[in-house]
């Protein structure tokens, strides 16, 4: 067994101790680029078929877990801004005309409780994520590490939708009620609708909240995947390491 030498490592660590904070800051970030550029040499390398199976599963699962988390706690839709569900479409200009005469407190209570409802359902978009990582064959793992940027969402949108919105539908309408979205829904169209001259607006809110809901899951998906492919450091694993180096040298 090779020996390994600690004198130079010992001498690099009393050098470190004995220099300013600003040296030991420029220092650190050498240190830090070394072991960067050493841990890339060290996960070169063709991987395996299986190794990219792997490493694709193990990627997709830490990004729809961390993007599922973001969106599931309260204001996790009400409190980012790309998600944020607002009224429907053809509800928008009753929002104006009711804010116009002071409504304000009925059209945001509306608003609030449609993103309540969708962070209560993407609770339930976990399992459904991870049934569909583990039914993945390695072909679909091989196109989606060489694909393009969205390849692991475009592949999810396609397999998990029609499951999404099966299971998504009735927690969504339950939970509605139980925040009072449909009762302030009812509230803000009939005030509306009583207004003269104006056609009467009519939504499906639990299909409305449940695309959204769903839009917005994917959206978060998405930035988990691109942060995977486009950061070194987000490649928390040897596997990750090696597969996603690979991917980076067959598209460079």
């Amino acid at each position: 067994m090779k020996k390994f030498n600690i004198l130079p490592a010992v001498l690099a660590l009393i050098l470190f101790s004995n220099l300013n904070v600003s040296a030991q800051v420029k220092l650190s970030d050498i240190f830090k680029k070394i072991t960067e550029k050493t841990n890339s040499t060290s996960v070169s390398g063709t991987p395996s078929s299986l190794e990219i199976g792997q490493g694709i599963k193990e990627a997709l699962q830490i990004g729809v877990l961390a993007g599922a988390d973001r969106l599931s706690v309260k204001d996790g839709f009400l409190g980012n801004l790309a998600v944020k569900i607002l009224m429907p479409p053809e509800a928008q200009k009753v929002e104006r005309t009711l804010r116009s005469i002071g409504l304000n407190k009925l059209c945001d209570n509306v608003i609030v409780s449609l993103n309540r409802a969708a962070e209560d359902a993407a609770t339930e978009a976990k399992p459904i994520f991870i049934s569909a990582i583990k039914q993945m064959t390695l072909t679909d793992a091989t196109n989606i590490l060489l694909g393009n940027k969205t390849a692991a969402t475009e592949y999810f949108k396609r397999v998990t939708t029609s499951q999404l919105m099966q299971k998504f539908s009735p927690i969504v309408t339950t939970s509605l009620n139980k925040v009072n979205a449909t009762k302030y829904y009812t509230d803000l169209t009939s005030q509306y609708n009583r207004l003269p001259l104006v056609k009467p607006v009519n939504t499906n809110l639990t299909e409305y909240v449940t695309e959204k809901a769903i839009d917005g899951l994917f959206l978060e998906v998405a930035k988990e995947e691109l942060k995977i492919r486009d950061n070194f450091s987000a490649r928390s694993t040897t596997l990750l390491q090696k597969v996603f180096g690979y991917a980076d040298k067959k598209k460079s």
